[in-house]
């Protein structure tokens, strides 16, 4: 199972997180998400768990719980979309490959 961790301090490491949930179970993976520009944690992160029961233990235990003087928002990560807009923007280019496109006015 796949599990959003939230609220998280910009102290917190991969193997923090990992310390704080391999209590309820085996850890499969751990990834606090950083600043692609200034390598800063972005507040929150994913652990995945492989047993689904030990998982939502860790959900139940966690949620709330202080880490590094944060209260967790723990919960069950939602599954990625796929469709991520799309083509937005002013002059978006030609459908039909062609260079060029917009507006012309």
């Amino acid at each position: 199972m796949n599990i959003y961790v939230g609220n998280l301090s910009y102290e917190v490491t991969d193997e923090d997180l990992k310390e704080a949930f391999k209590v309820f179970g085996e850890v499969e993976t751990v990834r606090v998400l950083k600043d692609n520009d200034t390598g800063r944690s972005k507040g929150f992160g994913f652990v995945e768990m492989s047993n689904n029961a030990d998982a939502q233990s860790a959900i139940d235990g966690l949620n709330d719980k202080d880490l590094k003087g944060r209260a967790l928002k723990v919960n069950t990560a939602r599954p990625r979309t796929e469709n991520r807009g799309g083509r937005g923007g002013f002059g978006g280019g030609r459908r039909d490959g062609r260079e060029g496109g917009g507006r012309r006015f």
